[in-house]
């Protein structure tokens, strides 16, 4: 039998999806780490599922996630979002995403990527915990503490360690599959091919 981590509603279809094909899987492109952090940031206070469902409305809304075209969006564009169903109609979160977008780039101009930057948090190896119970999974950690506090301090906003310790185990930076989670070991494999070190905890 196919088992997955205790979190995961398998009523879900997408959501099952999400999980065995994305989740916990290392991103080292920035599009992809700037897609990420756009939607963690979105799901402050609300469901990851609400976020997962309204997906593609934000590919749409924010011009297929170039951070480029996002950071060139202009106060035209925020209310033209606000009227936008596809996604979560929350003013403070949509300038949020614009203003994160033109801090993203300043970052790739320092660091040459925000992968870089990001995964030197971790001294770019993938954390890899020992988790087996809903109960044992941390909503923070140190790590997302120290990485939300640069974030913020560069003017990043709903950058939260809450936000960025579910942005850490989406971008797999921190593998938190469960022990007896199928995809664990899969995604432990992978990161040989992938030129990525990797330390258990």
């Amino acid at each position: 039998m196919c088992k997955r981590c205790p979190w995961l509603d398998e009523t879900k279809a997408d959501y099952v999806e999400y999980h065995d094909k994305e989740w916990g899987v290392p991103v080292l492109d920035d599009k992809t780490m700037f897609e990420y952090l756009v939607l963690e940031s979105a799901q402050a206070g609300l469901s990851w599922y609400t976020i997962l469902k309204r997906r593609e409305g934000y590919r749409r809304a924010f011009a297929n996630f170039d951070v480029e075209k996002v950071a060139a969006f202009t106060e035209q564009d925020e209310n033209r979002l606000r009227e936008d169903a596809g996604i979560i109609r929350n003013k403070l979160k949509i300038s949020a995403t614009i203003t994160n977008a033109r801090h993203f780039i300043e970052i790739q101009k320092e660091f040459g990527s925000f992968c870089h930057y990001i995964w030197s948090f971790v001294d770019h190896k993938v954390i890899v915990n020992s988790y087996q119970t809903l109960e044992q999974y941390p909503a923070t950690s140190p790590i997302s503490d120290a990485l939300s506090k640069d974030l913020k301090k560069r003017g990043f906003k709903f950058v939260g360690s809450t936000i960025i310790y579910a942005h850490l185990q989406a971008a797999g930076l921190v593998n938190d599959h469960s022990l007896d989670c199928n995809r664990r070991q899969e995604v432990i494999d992978s990161y040989a091919q992938l030129g990525l070190e990797y330390q258990a905890v």
